[in-house]
């Protein structure tokens, strides 16, 4: 993020002291003929070569009837390397993908959007290896994502020059008036029919992203309507498919998801989803309308077959196949990941004096590093992203070891920081919200889940009776009826620790960011940090390790 100089408030306090109905294919009911390539997914984890599996999938030799691979991911998110568990990969989807294209049959690649914003390699390198991985496995059609919009509008410009994959867009407009990245839909031709592919992006990027202000972003329902009419009535494509970065999750009232799009919009055959991360085992259909999703991070992809018989769609199945390496593809990242390994003993900053961690102290009382991990969230996002944040909180357990006086390097960072904990962005109405603080009340010192608090939450925790007072929210009492805007990791989000509670958050919306990348940004621009302790946690009756 080169917009850290945004920081400059922080040095204050932060680690210092309309229904229009189209024609829709009639679904054949004849299915004697099928392609069942979803075998794959049963017997991939235990062949040692993914060449090897795909000779078991056959492929259609009827005259009359052609069949159309799509396959598909979502929520990229920078995930370059297989994740923590073995799921994912660059190199291991593009060796998949290579296998199913040496198959011989007709093969659709397609991607709806988030290519950008995750992991610390990743971002490193503003998403250019993962960019550089997309043109290698030969991506037909990409949609943008929210998270494209995260940087500066020519950091945007860079990596539409360096795809050599066409982006589609059908409802966000540049200031000439053109459809950003030149493609409001595709058309893609095979023998005996034609495909055509729009993209949407969700307006909800306004809100959670930064995209430029040249930039105009139409209706989703009004421009998915304008270009299926265009695909179907003008150019007279066979099958129509939308990548919507949209999700299928309301995160807000005005959210259009997926599934509402489908139900009003007639004449698309398939919507390939994005933006909420969801994993399905099978399509949701809507109408006629089959919405598809491959969950996120590459651990999946997403495989329809389809079988077209004189221009109509007569079967599709569809499953999500869990993905192993394409050489090729694995020495064009490693000298990113060697680069990347080497930036750990790069200096970012310098701790003017310690910042104690002691035995495990984050889990018994206010600490600076706490203090400084916590506040470091709320300026991040008030500056960067324009979000008004409440407060921030992450649990104790989180953090794992002091940060020494002296130069401060992004290894002593992740030393700090180990666990991949993405931040998310969440609201709880006020009556919630004191239901959270009831528990944290009950939370034993030394226990994990005990809580770090950003500069806005002041209060006494009475540790024998369990009972927390002189509770407040920058400065007032919580107000029952108002809902509150705070930072967490996906760990509390996901009821970790206890945290039960947070079943209950709205709108919530997964910066894809992790916790140690926003502290490094931190910690580079101020470079100079010192710890601090004001009182925000006052602790009656406890004890200290």
């Amino acid at each position: 993020m080169k917009r850290i100089g945004a920081f400059l408030l922080l040095s204050v306090f932060l680690f210092a002291g309309a229904n229009a109905v189209f024609a829709t294919p009639a679904r054949d009911t004849v299915r004697e003929v099928r392609v069942e390539v979803p075998v794959i997914k049963e017997v991939i984890k235990e062949v040692p070569v993914i060449q090897e599996v795909i000779k078991e999938v056959p492929v259609v030799k009827e005259v009359d009837t052609q069949a159309l691979i799509i396959l598909h991911t979502n929520d990229h998110h920078g995930e370059i390397l297989p994740t923590a568990d073995g799921q994912g990969g660059l190199a291991e989807r593009a060796a998949y993908i290579k296998g199913i294209r040496d198959l011989g049959v007709n093969v659709l690649l397609l991607d709806a959007g988030d290519i950008n914003t995750g992991t610390a390699l990743s971002n490193m390198f503003d998403a250019e290896p993962d960019i550089k991985a997309y043109n290698m496995m030969g991506y037909d059609a990409v949609a943008f994502g929210n998270h494209e919009f995260d940087g500066s509008a020519a950091k945007g410009l860079t990596q539409l020059a360096e795809a050599q994959f066409p982006m589609v867009s059908s409802n966000i407009k540049t200031a000439d008036g053109n459809f950003l990245g030149g493609h409001q839909y595709l058309i893609k031709k095979y023998d005996g029919f034609t495909v055509g592919i729009f993209g949407i992006t969700t307006l909800r990027t306004l809100e959670i992203a930064s995209p430029d202000k040249s930039l105009t972003f139409i209706n989703e329902i009004t421009a998915a309507r304008d270009v299926v009419n265009i695909l179907r009535n003008q150019e007279k494509v066979d099958i129509v498919i939308g990548l919507t970065h949209m999700g299928t999750v309301q995160e807000s009232p005005d959210h259009i998801t997926s599934q509402m799009l489908a139900a009003a919009v007639p004449g698309i055959d398939i919507l390939i989803d994005g933006h909420s991360h969801t994993y399905m085992d099978k399509p949701v259909f809507v109408g006629n309308t089959g919405i598809v999703s491959a969950n996120e991070w590459g651990k999946y992809v997403g495989q329809g077959a389809l079988l077209i018989r004189d221009k109509k769609i007569v079967d599709f199945s569809w499953a999500p196949v869990a993905i192993r390496a394409d050489t090729d593809v694995a020495a064009m990242l490693a000298p990113y990941i060697e680069k990347a390994n080497a930036s750990l003993k790069e200096v970012i900053g310098n701790a003017t004096d310690t910042f104690t961690f002691g035995n495990r102290l984050t889990r018994y009382q206010e600490t600076s590093l706490g203090n400084a991990i916590c506040d470091a969230n709320v300026a991040y996002f008030q500056m960067v992203y324009n979000q008004k944040l409440d407060f921030a909180f992450h649990n104790g357990g989180n953090i794992r070891a002091e940060l020494p006086k002296g130069p401060i390097t992004r290894e002593n960072v992740l030393t700090i920081l180990p666990f991949e904990n993405y931040l998310y962005i969440v609201s709880l109405k006020g009556s919630d919200l004191q239901e959270l603080f009831n528990f944290i009340a009950t939370i034993p010192q030394g226990a994990g889940g005990f809580p770090q608090f950003s500069s806005e939450v002041r209060y006494t925790l009475d540790v024998p009776n369990k009972k927390i007072t002189n509770l407040t929210i920058g400065g007032a009492p919580i107000d029952p009826n108002r809902t509150y805007r705070f930072c967490t990791n996906d760990y509390i989000l996901g009821g970790g620790d206890g945290y039960t509670v947070m079943s209950k958050a709205t709108d919530q919306f997964n910066t894809s960011l992790l916790l140690s990348y926003v502290v490094m940004e931190a910690v580079q621009y101020l470079q100079n940090v010192t710890p601090y302790t004001d009182g925000r946690m006052v602790v009656i009756g406890g004890v200290t390790p």
